[in-house]
């Protein structure tokens, strides 16, 4: 009896031991450890080389050169030589835009390169990490869970009973760094994918603006050509030419201003005929066109906020439909001065002519729009009171034109140009 109480006793101090290190040391092993938090990882640019580097720089150099130089050259002399310089200088400056457009693009094609092989990278490895997952979920769940205490039942020994739960902590460490790792790639993925995607978007941005630049080239040097063509290179050629666009703008000026000689013809219906489009060369006017004027109270508007849409051609640019013409974006509800379709050769304000032609030394703003059509008929775009007058200024010509004051208050057309 006393052995066998010894024998119990000593046994229950072994269990006593070994239930006090199982708890112990479950709490270490079966302790949450902490993980990390997945986060984005920065997508790695390409190296800039010293050469690459300095070429930009030097792009950007020459284009803050340049754009000075056209504010120079803007402000000189108006003589068919300093318009050439600056035309000449221009040209250049739109050239090195472009260098240092394609510059950029070339930088950001090498970043979506980059970009585009961490995706793919990572779709890789979440393809990885994800069969990997699979075949652990399917093992543990093959396995089952497996219980503390059931390695304490099945243990030769204390030391194979620390030998499990050290194997324990490894299986459940690593399972903790493969699901890490599963969240982390799929962030990762979002990240670069987000990245990828707005380089992309970049890219885009810029080869819309090279193609701009491009067609600006084209346009500046068809101008340069035109008007080398229609001088002959000649200075007195030039300066005739001047004359005759600052005699012009003179006669719309005070036409505007109410200085024309008026006289009162009576009521007119809309659509009905009030004049008819010179053919040809005009007072001061190199070629066939109308010049259609709106006032509401003495003050010049945009046409296009009255006139409806019609069919037409845009030669308001470098030549017709180049695309880098004036806006023809009518949004009113008045039929139009001349039969569709329309030739429309300027807009109104701010024009292409006026920032990119010779006669930006004459005005640097465009009170109505100069029109065109088969049909050299000019009709009244709304009823009112006709007046037929003409204006003489400089160049020793009187422009004839038209004007109705409408029934509506303060609005008047003008119709310049013109034959009655």
């Amino acid at each position: 009896m006393v052995k066998w109480l010894n024998g119990y006793i000593a046994r229950s101090s072994f269990a006593i031991l070994v239930l006090f290190l199982f708890l112990l040391l479950g709490r270490i092993v079966f302790a949450e450890t902490s993980t990390p938090s997945p986060s984005p990882t920065p997508t790695p640019t390409p190296t800039q080389t010293q050469d690459n580097s300095s070429k930009a720089s030097e792009l950007e150099k020459q284009i803050r050169e340049y754009e000075q130089k056209v504010l120079e050259l803007q402000g000189q002399g108006k003589t068919l030589s300093s318009q050439i310089g600056v035309m000449n200088s221009q040209i250049k400056l739109t050239e090195l835009r472009i260098a240092g457009v394609k510059e950029k693009i070339n930088q950001l094609q090498q970043d979506i390169a980059v970009a585009q092989e961490k995706v793919s990278k990572l779709e890789t490895d979440i393809d990885r990490t994800t069969r990997v997952l699979a075949e652990r979920i399917a093992a543990v769940y093959q396995v089952g869970r497996i219980q503390p205490w059931q390695m304490f039942l099945t243990a030769r020994n204390i030391d194979d009973v620390f030998s499990r739960l050290k194997y324990l902590r490894i299986v459940q460490v690593f399972d903790k760094k493969k699901v890490y790792a599963a969240e982390q790639a799929k962030v990762d993925y979002n990240n670069q994918k987000e990245i990828f995607e707005d380089k992309e978007a970049e890219a885009e941005v810029l080869n819309k603006k090279l193609e701009g630049y491009t067609q600006q080239l084209d346009s500046e040097k068809s101008t340069k050509e035109s008007l080398l063509s229609t001088t002959k290179n000649d200075e007195r050629k030039y300066q005739q030419l001047l004359a005759a666009a600052r005699a012009e703008y003179e006669a719309i000026l005070g036409i505007v201003s109410g200085k024309g000689d008026e006289v009162e013809v009576g009521g007119v219906s809309e659509g009905a005929r009030i004049a008819s489009v010179i053919q040809g060369q005009s007072c001061n006017s190199g070629g066939s066109h109308l010049h259609f004027i709106v006032q509401t109270n003495g003050a010049t508007q945009n046409p296009f906020n009255y006139l409806s849409n019609a069919d037409y051609e845009n030669c308001s640019g470098s030549s017709c439909n180049s695309g880098d013409g004036d806006p023809f974006n009518p949004s009113g509800s008045w039929n139009w001065p001349i039969n569709p379709k329309i030739k429309f050769n300027q807009g109104y304000g701010n024009t292409w002519a006026v920032n990119h032609t010779w006669v930006g030394q004459i005005y640097n703003f465009h009170n109505g729009i100069d029109i065109n059509s088969d049909s050299s008929e000019v009709k009244a775009v709304k009823s009112g009171t006709l007046f037929r007058g003409s204006y003489s200024g400089g160049g020793g010509c009187a422009l004839r034109y038209v004007r109705v004051k409408h029934n509506e208050d303060g609005i008047d057309t003008l119709y310049l140009h013109v034959n009655y």
